[in-house]
């Protein structure tokens, strides 16, 4: 393949830095978790965005979480149709082969997908109705819940919203899959709703009583 190029020269010198210094102050763990393999106890279903990242809000150690990452931390519906399915692969290899105990997805503040989706139901991003779009087909599947925010006046209001409707339609989404639903009702695995401020660090977890978020 022609076009690969080397590492950039700053991430090589992160490399060497972290290989002398948290690789080396913990190389008897490294190694057990090369040679016991994973035994993570939850799967982080987040989104891609640079900001989000779930093993630092939760002071994670390697091998303690799974993680997935997608645009808008969105679960399809189950479905065997179709070839490639990474969302869902992810999801049967995290209930199947690792056996986790908890499944938790968590959305964010300013989500470009879920700020995407409002765009498209309101007609203002003709590059993401395209067909060729891959983002644009991905996002349809939030396209249902628009119905739920477009009352709402406020912009900020309106996308914050959104965002945590990502989280519910991914939770109902994951009770469609037979493995999933099979492990939840058996009490082998929980699911769990969070969304974050980033810029102020509040979390807030789903309650399925009232349908609303709380603070943590």
């Amino acid at each position: 393949m022609k076009y690969a190029k080397p590492l950039p020269g700053y991430l090589a010198q992160r490399y060497h830095g972290w290989k002398a210094t948290a690789f080396k102050e913990n190389e008897v763990w490294y190694r057990r978790l090369a040679d016991d393999g994973q035994h993570p106890r939850a799967m982080i279903i987040c989104c891609c965005d640079s900001r989000v990242e779930a093993t630092q809000i939760f002071g994670a150690d390697p091998g303690e979480f799974f993680v997935h990452r997608n645009i808008a931390n969105l679960i399809p519906p189950y479905e065997v149709g179709g070839q490639q399915h990474g969302t869902s692969s992810t999801v049967e290899f995290a209930v199947k082969m690792l056996k986790v105990a908890h499944i938790v997805v968590m959305a964010h503040q300013h989500c470009g997908g879920a700020q995407g989706c409002i765009d498209m139901c309101e007609g203002n991003a003709p590059e993401l109705e395209s067909k060729d779009s891959f983002t644009g087909r991905w996002m349809e599947m939030l396209r249902p819940r628009y119905e739920q925010v477009a009352g709402i006046d406020d912009p900020e209001q309106k996308a914050r919203e959104m965002e945590k409707q990502t989280v519910v339609v991914s939770l109902e989404n994951l009770m469609t899959f037979p493995f999933v639903k099979e492990a939840v009702e058996q009490n082998g695995l929980s699911l769990h709703g969070l969304w974050i401020n980033i810029g102020e660090g509040v979390l807030e977890g789903y309650d399925p009583a009232t349908g609303q978020f709380a603070p943590v």
